[in-house]
């Protein structure tokens, strides 16, 4: 795999990314791409976004619009280059908690087969598709730069997949980027432009 060039403006960038069970990797995003995450169970997908949005220690450089991420404190590169979990965390009781400005999010919750009632809903309650898609919904209420997502389809049936595509394509268009970790191969050339293969050494390769 080819070293990534020096960040530019618009452009994630990741050089000689490396923790343990992953690396080293290069690649550079450009704002309004998706680089699609492939490999099998165990290769290090989840392990990458960690190491990105800051959550896990890792050497290396990353870097957004030339501003490395040492140079921000983590919360606030994690707004800026958000991770979303494939199993989200929860930290109150009901759904509402967890957004800033729920009644503005009514558009996204229609588009996204959620009902508005649902802000009153205990977390517990919800079924894991549901858990998903807000766990989405409050990632883009901060309007990201970078969102990492982890499965953001995985439990979804093929119309809430469309929804979920078409809002995340749309935020594409808005300048924003993404790195996709999908198992479908199908979705994954839907989606992206590029795909990076973790193998299961931890070793990986970008290909068109």
């Amino acid at each position: 795999m080819s070293p990534a060039g020096p960040g530019r403006v618009g452009m994630f960038s990741v050089q000689d990314l490396r923790r343990p069970g992953l690396g080293p990797l290069s690649f550079e995003l450009p704002q309004g791409e998706t680089l699609a995450v492939q490999g099998p169970s165990g290769a290090g997908k989840t392990l990458l976004l960690r190491a990105l949005a800051d959550l896990d220690p890792s050497d290396g450089q990353v870097s957004l619009d030339r501003r490395a991420r040492e140079a921000m404190t983590g919360p606030a590169w994690r707004r800026q280059v958000c991770y979303v979990a494939a199993e989200p965390g929860w930290w109150g009781e009901t759904v509402s908690e967890h957004f800033a400005d729920w009644p503005a999010l009514a558009d996204l919750l229609a588009r996204l087969r959620l009902p508005a009632a649902m802000g009153a809903s205990p977390i517990s309650q919800l079924s894991t598709g549901e858990r998903q898609r807000l766990a989405l919904l409050r990632a883009l209420e901060l309007t990201p730069r970078v969102l990492l997502l982890d499965e953001p389809t995985g439990p979804l049936d093929d119309e809430a997949t469309e929804a979920v595509e078409d809002i995340i394509e749309e935020r594409l268009a808005q300048g924003a980027s993404a790195v996709w970790v999908t198992h479908d191969r199908v979705q994954a050339k839907r989606i992206a432009s590029r795909a990076l293969t973790l193998a299961p050494d931890g070793t990986a390769e970008v290909r068109p």
